[in-house]
């Protein structure tokens, strides 16, 4: 039984060894198979690969959304920020500090000059600070705090819907919207600095107290820039305020007259002013024919926007100017995003044509001082941006000195500067008489066709959304526009605005200055609508930048955007002259500050109101003081101390050595008379104004 038992372990042992040894090999053989087979399937999917990529087509590249554009225009503001801080934090602080030059204060101060006459400063737009004292409900927080300059700035970022609303003024009155009370911030601090380290008055001001001047005899007329000047008294009492507080300084200050230094915008609104003053109430504040004789050694207008800016033109008509027009270019889907929703540009004009002050600073003078459509004072004036130079040059009494200044400013081909808005480029070069005429039936409008935005859009924004899409394609239509059919222009695109501001504003010439209608208060900050006061010992002076490139006309385009409460037109940037022409990115420039064209700034001095003319006619004597700019040498200089530019000039210390002067005692003789760069006095030869 052992043995069978033994027998059967035996073979079952030597079976079980034979079936693994011939399933290792089977095994063997499968594994080769499979492999073989691997093989094939592979070669075969490769070629079905290949195949699919030869028969798919090329991917098309990713379409540029506005989303991009807005995370792309993100990324590099955080990108320079980082740098900033980068560069900041590694290199040692000596190198980063600007150098302190001693500025004129200490200079004179240690020549003798002391504070003698009193000194009001006058701000322009913009540049004056705006405080909330009645709001709605998302701007609780806000009481008395500045929704405007000063470093508010965060609050557009934080509710910039609720900003907007407590900066518009109501649309018919030009005066507060129900509940809503917004107000120019009194003082020095008004408008000293804009923004943080960003200067406006402070450094004038800071060389003024090294000579003597504080409180007692300096002063900020603060006023609410937004207003109509005469606004500004009916609802703040502004006018009366300046007046008792000059009367008060001269009497406080041993009766001697003041030395107003008004800037930008505030040159015409301080013009306002001595109208008003003496003209007798209710208009006017009953100072009588001799107050400003009595009152007022010198005006010493700096940037003075005398005969208004085209820049002016470009923020009624589109609500931009060359800087926005370039952003817009750079990131164009980004503003006007119907994703995001944003519609800056329409959110703006909302706001801005709300301003009467904005419609002050439209050209004044018509075609007679801009030029028509194939003239202009500026004839043969190019720019060549690429060879500009800056030497400085001395300059001796009545020094004009036109050879320095042309050669950074070079003349290459004409530009027709009498057209301050063409639509396309042809229509801003051809002879006038290849150009369609503006038919006063472009002008006229028809309620059967003007409600159709308006019933299919809902709420108006703008008063382009009560046009209709024929008349928005009628103002364009190859046409060009000089300052005189701007007029018409504005009043038919925005005829609600016209109204209310043509009530307080007047841009003609007046043929006579007695006839008794320009006794109103709306022609008295127009220089060629009003005289000067019988005041033969005042001293007016004409102060501004020169050398730089400065918007003169634009070129414009119909909007690709035609979807409700957009704007219809704007500045074509696509559009440029040759090398060295005026024409960059759709606008036409010319010599000036910046904003301010030297046309602007120095004729009136220059001839409106040199001598005896019939604007000037005690024969107030006036002086042009013009300062070529001259840019830093490096970013660690600042703003510079030479410049020109329109706010910059406010830090230039020659500027702040002439109004020192003056302000100590000296005449416009003594501080060298005439200083001119440009060709303003060639400029006022070529305009025809019976004086």
């Amino acid at each position: 039984m052992a043995s069978v038992l033994r027998f059967r372990k035996l073979c079952y042992v030597e079976s079980a060894v034979k079936c693994t040894s011939v399933g290792y090999e089977s095994f063997e053989i499968d594994e080769k198979l499979d492999k073989k087979e691997e093989d094939v399937l592979s070669a075969n999917n490769f070629a079905l690969e290949i195949n699919k990529k030869r028969k798919q087509p090329k991917r098309q590249p990713k379409e540029w959304r506005c989303l991009d554009s807005c995370c792309w225009i993100i990324g590099y503001l955080c990108t320079t920020w980082w740098l900033l801080l980068f560069f900041y934090h590694c290199f040692p602080v000596t190198l980063l500090r600007v150098p302190e030059l001693p500025g004129p204060g200490v200079r004179l101060k240690l020549e003798g000059l002391t504070a003698l006459h009193p000194v009001v400063l006058v701000p322009g737009i913009v540049t004056g600070g705006l405080e909330l004292w009645e709001g709605r409900p998302c701007a609780d927080g806000l009481f008395r705090k500045r929704l405007w300059g000063g470093g508010s700035f965060t609050q557009i970022f934080k509710r910039p819907l609720c900003l907007l609303e407590h900066l518009s003024l109501h649309y018919e009155t030009g005066l507060d919207p129900q509940g809503i009370r917004v107000r120019a911030v009194p003082g020095l601090v008004g408008a000293d600095y804009f923004a943080p380290g960003y200067f406006v008055w402070a450094v004038l001001i800071e060389n003024l107290a090294k000579i003597g001047y504080e409180g007692k005899n300096l002063h900020m007329a603060a006023y609410d820039w937004r207003l109509s000047f005469q606004n500004t008294e009916i609802r703040d009492h502004a006018l009366t305020r300046l007046k008792s507080k000059i009367e008060l300084m001269y009497i406080s200050n041993g009766y001697k007259k003041v030395v107003a230094v008004p800037h930008s915008m505030g040159v015409i609104y301080f013009l306002h002013f001595l109208k008003w003053v003496e003209t007798p109430p209710p208009m006017g504040g009953g100072g009588g024919p001799g107050w400003c004789a009595k009152h007022i050694k010198a005006v010493m207008n700096i940037g003075p926007a005398f005969l208004g800016v085209p820049k002016a033109v470009s923020n009624l008509f589109s609500a931009e100017g060359k800087d926005v027009s370039y952003i817009r270019a750079m990131a164009p889907g980004v503003f006007n995003s119907e994703i995001l929703g944003l519609q800056t540009f329409e959110r703006v004009m909302r706001m801005a044509r709300t301003w009467d002050s904005i419609v002050s600073l439209l050209p004044k003078g018509g075609e007679v001082i801009w030029g028509n459509m194939d003239r202009s004072p500026e004839e043969g004036h190019v720019c060549d941006f690429s060879k500009k130079s800056h030497s400085k040059t001395s300059l001796t009494t009545n020094n004009v000195n036109n050879s320095d200044l042309k050669r950074g400013f070079l003349v290459k081909d004409l530009a027709n500067y009498g057209r301050i808005i063409s639509f396309g480029k042809p229509a801003s070069i051809l002879h006038s008489s290849k150009l369609p005429t503006s038919d006063s039936k472009v002008f006229s409008r028809t309620s059967t066709s003007e409600n159709f935005n308006n019933f299919s859009c809902g709420e108006a924004w703008t008063e382009y959304d009560e046009m209709s899409r024929q008349s928005i394609q009628n103002v364009a239509a190859d046409k060009a526009y000089t300052t005189t059919t701007l007029l018409d222009l504005l009043r038919f695109v925005a005829p609600k605005m016209m109204r209310r501001a043509e009530a307080h504003f007047s841009h003609g010439i007046a043929e006579n200055l007695d006839d008794p209608k320009y006794n109103h208060y709306k022609y008295w900050s127009n220089p060629l609508e009003t005289k000067l006061s019988d005041a033969p010992d005042m001293e007016i002076y004409c102060m501004y930048g020169v050398g730089i490139p400065t918007e003169r006309s634009y070129v414009y385009k119909l909007s690709p955007n035609s979807r409700c409460k957009s704007i219809p037109y704007q500045i074509d940037n696509s559009v440029h002259g040759e090398d060295g022409s005026c024409l960059k990115g759709g606008v036409y420039f010319a010599d000036g500050d910046e904003s301010v064209p030297v046309l602007s700034a120095g004729f009136m001095c220059a001839k409106g109101w040199r001598g005896r003319t019939r604007f000037n006619p005690s024969g107030i004597a006036t002086y042009i003081r013009e300062y070529r700019h001259k840019p830093p040498t490096s970013l660690m200089e600042g703003r510079g101390i030479e410049s020109g530019s329109h706010v910059d000039i406010m830090g230039n210390f020659a500027l702040i050595e002439d109004i020192m002067r003056v302000a100590s005692g000296a005449t416009g003789d003594e501080i060298g008379g005439d200083q001119i760069h440009s060709d303003i006095i060639k400029m006022s030869e070529r305009i025809n104004l019976g004086l």
